[in-house]
């Protein structure tokens, strides 16, 4: 038996705030969408190195206001990276913490997605 990574279903409650967010200003890269018709909410799959989500629009698919932790090295880099985006809605910034060093970023649903280094002791 294998047990694989768990992919965190992210509720959103609007495509176009949901893209920006995700894959303009986080950088991950859609893999599909589906939808079971015309008019029907989107579930799709967002991708960016190790780390997989899915975002859906379903009512009870997903709590809204939930927190994915996500491991990372190099934190400081994804940091960079985001300031120089100077996205409007977030200016996260590196903490450290008793494990490690944390930055976390709050997507336009509340959803709260915290990168974490940890401590290399």
């Amino acid at each position: 038996m294998n047990i694989f990574a768990a992919i965190p279903v992210i509720r959103i409650f609007a495509e176009d705030k949901a893209k920006e967010f995700y894959l303009d200003f986080l950088g991950f890269e859609l893999e599909w969408e589906h939808r079971f018709g015309e008019g029907y909410p989107l579930y799709a799959q967002v991708k960016r190195s190790g780390l997989t989500l899915h975002l859906s629009e379903h009512h009870g698919a997903a709590t809204p206001g939930s927190t994915t932790s996500v491991p990372i090295e190099d934190i400081d880099s994804l940091h960079r990276e985001l300031q120089a985006k100077a996205y409007a809605y977030a200016r996260p910034r590196v903490e450290t913490v008793g494990w490690g060093r944390v930055m976390e970023v709050t997507d336009p649903f509340g959803n709260r997605i915290r990168f974490c280094e940890l401590t290399k002791e």
